[in-house]
Formats: structure tokens, C-alpha cells, sequence
């Protein structure tokens, strides 16, 4: 069964469509079930646009269904499982909730994606429930929120690197989290990291998942869910093994600073604590901008108001903390970041404004 908003249906009412009165967004994604149960062979899924222009990648039936399989396997769900959907059911991540319902034969409330999406679920018991971090942050501000999370026996997490003060947060939580690693090529996930486990984030690689690094650690995957060919990411790893890597940043986005390479997001994870004591509950990601001496000086990029003093303050704590030459040089500040449909900060429009 699965209940859009407050209306529940069969399966095979869904297969009827016996749903299309529904408003947006559960019309739409009662429409991707009912095609599902229907049997139709392909879809077009959109990426995000957090990374470069949004696009369109169509993707078979097969790839949906390898990566529901792999997640089942990986967690060890059976028929019947209780399901949450709070996600953007237009992007890859939303509907790969539907496919897993319909795949395992589990029981899925749809609700719109939204910041806080378990207010008034502090009494309701889930096996299985994806957020983007913006999301679980949102919850954990509340005593209701927290709860709710603490009701939820296995969450994943992805769209956005983790803070490590989020994952302190989280570490306290009864069950168990996980990171993801994936992109919409890959129909969702192909890789999960555990949250609450010691030291850095090591993402292993579900069942049938190959993985390997070109000639620029770059990492490059074989796995059914991306189609059976090797695939090439713009993301740069250190494989720890085989089957496992930790993430350092994407290729794109690396800053060369007078020679020295530097990964932006490596550096954030790094200072994130740091950032949220001097502005805190405000988002940040650090990028490269034209300098004449070095050619790119790293930028810190902080969403609200400019506060001159706690920002030198911070560049001075930053110096201490970071290796030599990774610090940021100075500070942007913008009232607000655009952001993706998914919940990511949207870096390219936002550095256009």
C-alpha cells in the first residue's frame, strides 16, 4: 500500500489510476507508480543541477530495479517494511522511494518535500527513510524533531557533505545512519558510509558495485544500476580498499593556489565546527576566485550578513587549525544562497548573483 498525503491505495488501484484527481506533487508521483506497476521500460530523471547546468538522463527499468535489490540486500528489508517519502519525487532520489516500496512490497506514506519533514511524526515508527541534511537538521532543532529521528531504525542521508557537528549530532541516534555516495546516472545510491563510525567517512560499495580510480584518482564505477559500463565521475577518492574509498571533492572544483591543490569540500568538512561557532545555523562552502599572486585564493562563502570582526576572528582560527596553505584567504558573504530542489546549495547560482 501507499497513502499520498492522506489517502491510501492499493496496489492495484494504482495500476487502475485510480488516483489522478490527486493534487501535485502526489499526482505526479502516483503517475510514475502507475506506469511501474504497467510495466514501462524506461524513464527520464533530471539531475539536480548543484554540479553544473540541470539535464535529462533516461534510464531503464532495469537500473531501477538493480539499485532497489542492492539497498534491500544491503539492509536486509522484507515484505512489509514501513516506508517515509519526504523527498522531491521528481528527482531520482524521491522516486527511487517509489521503486523500493513497489520492488519490496512495503507500506509508503508520500508526504511533499519539505524543510522539517517528521513534524507530527513523533509517534511513528519507520524501518526505512531518506533525507538530505538540511532536513535532518531542521529535526534535530526541536525536542518533537529528534524524536521523530529516534523512531526511524535505518536513515540515509545524501545531496550534501555532513558537518562533522551533524554527525556528532546524529551519532547519538538509536539507529542506524548512512551517508550515501551516488548521482542520478546511477539511479541513486551505489555507495553508503556509516555515520557513526570512527574517524573518516569510508563509503563501502553495495553488492555487484565495482569500483576503481583513473590516472587522476578520479573514481570510475561499474555497477547494474549505472547500466553495466564504467562510468566516469568528476569525483576525486582515496580507495581504502576494493570495495571502499573515502570522497576528497570533485575534480571540478578543485582550487590551484599558487601551485598548491586544494579540495573545497575536504577543507569544510575540516572547519565546519569552526564556521558554526562564529555563524551559526548559517549555511557555507568554500570556492576559488581570481587572484593575481597565487591565480585562485580559496574564498569562504557564508549565507547571511556580513559581520566583519567575527570573520577576521574566524580566519585567524583557521590558520591554527588547517595544514599550511589550505586556509581560506578571505570571506563573501551573501543573504541568501540559491538552492537546488534537493535541498543542495546551488554554487553556481549563487556565485552569479
Amino acid at each position: 500500500m501507499i497513502t499520498f498525503g492522506d489517502t491510501t491505495y492499493t496496489i492495484n488501484q494504482i495500476r487502475k489510476g485510480e488516483g489522478h484527481h490527486l493534487a501535485n506533487p502526489f499526482k505526479e508521483a502516483f503517475a510514475f507508480c502507475e506506469q511501474w506497476l504497467n510495466g514501462k521500460d524506461s524513464f527520464v530523471l533530471q539531475t539536480s543541477g548543484s554540479t553544473g547546468l540541470p539535464k535529462k538522463v533516461t534510464v531503464s527499468r532495469e537500473q531501477l530495479e538493480e539499485s532497489a535489490k542492492a539497498t534491500k540486500t544491503f539492509f536486509g528489508f522484507s515484505k512489509g517494511c514501513k516506508m517515509l517519502c519526504c523527498l522531491d519525487t521528481e528527482k531520482v532520489a524521491g522516486k527511487m522511494m517509489l521503486v523500493r516500496a513497489l520492488e519490496w512490497e512495503g507500506e509508503l506514506k508520500v508526504i511533499a518535500a519539505d524543510a522539517n519533514p517528521l513534524k507530527g511524526f513523533e509517534n511513528e515508527h519507520f524501518d526505512f527513510v531518506a533525507l538530505v541534511p538540511l532536513q535532518v537538521e531542521n529535526s534535530l532543532t526541536s525536542e518533537n524533531g529528534t524524536l521523530a529521528l529516534s523512531q526511524v531504525k535505518n536513515i540515509i542521508i545524501g545531496g550534501a557533505p555532513i558537518s562533522s557537528r551533524l554527525r556528532a549530532q546524529l551519532s547519538r541516534l538509536p539507529g542506524r545512519l548512512f551517508q550515501t555516495y551516488g548521482m542520478t546516472e546511477t539511479v541513486s545510491h551505489i555507495a553508503l558510509a556509516d555515520l557513526k563510525s570512527n574517524g573518516d567517512l569510508i563509503y563501502r560499495a553495495l553488492p555487484n558495485v565495482q569500483i576503481k580510480v583513473d590516472d587522476s584518482n578520479r573514481l570510475m564505477i561499474l555497477a547494474p544500476m549505472g547500466g553495466n559500463s564504467w562510468l566516469q565521475t568528476n569525483d576525486i577518492v582515496k580507495l581504502e580498499s576494493e570495495d571502499a574509498f573515502t570522497w576528497k571533492g570533485r575534480a571540478d572544483r578543485v582550487v590551484n593556489s599558487g601551485g598548491v591543490k586544494l579540495h573545497p569540500e575536504e577543507i569544510a568538512a575540516e572547519i565546519g565546527d569552526l564556521v558554526q561557532l562564529y555563524f551559526p545555523q548559517s549555511m557555507f562552502f568554500l570556492t576559488g576566485i581570481k587572484d593575481d599572486k597565487l591565480g585562485q585564493a580559496l574564498a569562504l562563502v557564508i549565507e547571511g550578513k556580513e559581520n566583519a570582526v567575527a570573520g577576521e576572528l574566524l580566519l585567524q582560527k583557521a590558520k591554527s587549525l588547517l595544514p599550511k596553505f589550505h586556509n581560506p584567504k578571505q570571506i563573501l558573504f551573501f543573504p541568501q544562497f540559491k538552492l537546488t530542489s534537493s535541498g543542495k546549495i546551488d554554487q553556481l547560482r549563487t556565485l552569479a548573483k
